[in-house]
């Protein structure tokens, strides 16, 4: 690619990438505000729908990878003008990605309330958990199936179709929510918590039946999988396999957090709940720029345009703590009222207003870990990111948060751990891109 990266190019891929990357924190987002501010049981509802959230996002996130791996091997394809090459690549990993998902609904169907107890929950709150997890798993293979299909749009430098059908899945998930949680008197009954859990499985499986539809509708890419496996299987599986401890390390840092907020109290990990779940939210709206930074990435990799590829970077540095600060800003002038969107109980709200403002303040940090994520996801340097957030978790995360919480700064001490592993996460990834690519730069 000879001619620069415009603002305009970006954006044609990073705003359709940003929509339909808050497909999934949507549903989780409208099941705790409907949840929330439901009559019966509502702060335990709250409470087990955070814990349980935590846990899918991590399965979703460790079997999640397939879009990045796919995503960054079409695109060097296509920047090296050979995308026929790999074809036949996205059919084999989704039917390989969605048989282990069947895998994992098996093993961890029967054991959910040994595997909620992990985090701290009993009583109440973990009959909750047992009983949304058991019905929202099952949307589990839709999910791994779209983020796959999604990868393979990504490849071919298209946002556009996965932002609509984004948009159709968070859109039946809000109507269902209200239909199924509250119920319509005389035709079908409330079923609270249960009925939030069945909106996102229906929302999930809508999602997958149009990603399948405008695949095969738009691309010439098949969806049924066909031996040998094409001779990318293996660095794809590789990629994978970095991804995946990558993504272990992650959650370790997400599991230490949740399991702290709920030894802390109900009121606590409610609390917990919200700020997380818009911490969510926030990430994946910076995941639009990421994703603009994994497609052009690789294929910029691929084409061996160093120059443009270093001229994006600092493009998307600049994009990047933008939208963190816009962020930050819109959060703080909702301040109060996001609160009242979630929950009702005041000791929640007061706990929630204590640290959300550290959630806004870590929003640009935010942006530079996550844009540089993605910018080495479509590299295809997945060892080096396993590298750096083994080290985030394992030497910043973990020691930390134990000893804040040897402080007794609960919540705070959560949300300030977090902002250290952010920093630690993306700082390293900004020195190591400078320090390769500008020598290659200025050297073609």
């Amino acid at each position: 690619m000879s001619t620069s990266i415009t603002l305009k190019q970006i954006n044609k891929l990073a705003i359709p990438a940003l929509i339909s990357g808050v497909s999934e924190p949507i549903l989780s987002l409208t099941d705790a505000a409907i949840i929330g501010n439901m009559e019966h049981n509502a702060t335990t509802s709250l409470a087990a729908v955070g814990i349980v959230t935590t846990f899918l996002s991590m399965l979703i996130w460790v079997l999640g990878q397939t879009r990045s791996a796919i995503s960054s091997i079409i695109s060097q394809y296509l920047g090296a003008g050979n995308v026929n090459a790999v074809k036949n690549l996205p059919a084999q990993a989704i039917f390989v990605i969605t048989t282990l998902s069947l895998v994992i609904i098996a093993i961890t169907y029967p054991l959910a309330s040994h595997i909620f107890r992990l985090y701290n929950a009993s009583g109440d709150i973990l009959n909750y958990s047992v009983d949304y997890y058991q019905i929202r798993v099952l949307g589990f293979p839709f999910t791994l199936f779209t983020i796959a299909v999604f990868g393979t749009f990504r490849g071919l430098q298209n946002t556009y179709f996965p932002m609509l059908i984004a948009i159709s899945g968070a859109l039946a998930n809000i109507v269902l929510d209200f239909i199924f949680v509250y119920g319509i008197k005389g035709f079908i009954p409330a079923m609270h918590i249960e009925g939030a859990a069945y909106a996102s499985v229906i929302a999930q499986l809508i999602m997958a039946l149009l990603s399948a539809y405008y695949l095969l509708k738009k691309t010439d890419i098949p969806l049924v999988a066909k031996l040998p496996f094409n001779p990318e299987m293996k660095r794809f599986t590789l990629m994978i396999l970095n991804l995946f401890i990558r993504t272990i390390a992650l959650n370790i840092a997400l599991y230490f957090g949740t399991s702290f907020a709920t030894k802390y109290g109900e009121s606590y990990i409610a609390a917990y709940t919200i700020a997380i779940n818009l911490w969510f939210l926030g990430a994946f709206l910076i995941d639009g720029y990421a994703s603009a930074g994994n497609i052009l990435s690789g294929k910029l990799f691929g084409a061996k345009d160093y120059k443009n590829l270093l001229e994006l970077s600092n493009k998307l540095i600049k994009y990047g703590i933008f939208v963190g600060l816009f962020i930050g800003v819109i959060g703080a002038i909702f301040y109060y009222p996001l609160g009242n969107l979630f929950s009702n109980d005041q000791k929640v709200l007061k706990e929630f207003y204590k640290v959300f403002w550290i959630v806004l303040a870590m929003q640009p940090l935010c942006a530079l870990a996550f844009i540089f994520d993605g910018v080495f996801k479509g590299l295809g340097k997945m060892k080096y990111l396993r590298n750096v957030l083994l080290f985030s978790t394992l030497v910043i995360f973990v020691p930390v948060i134990f000893w804040v919480d040897s402080l007794d700064y609960k919540l705070y001490g959560i949300f300030i751990t977090f902002t250290l592993w952010i920093i630690a996460r993306g700082l390293p990834l900004i020195i190591k891109f400078r320090k390769t690519f500008i020598p290659l730069a200025q050297n073609t």
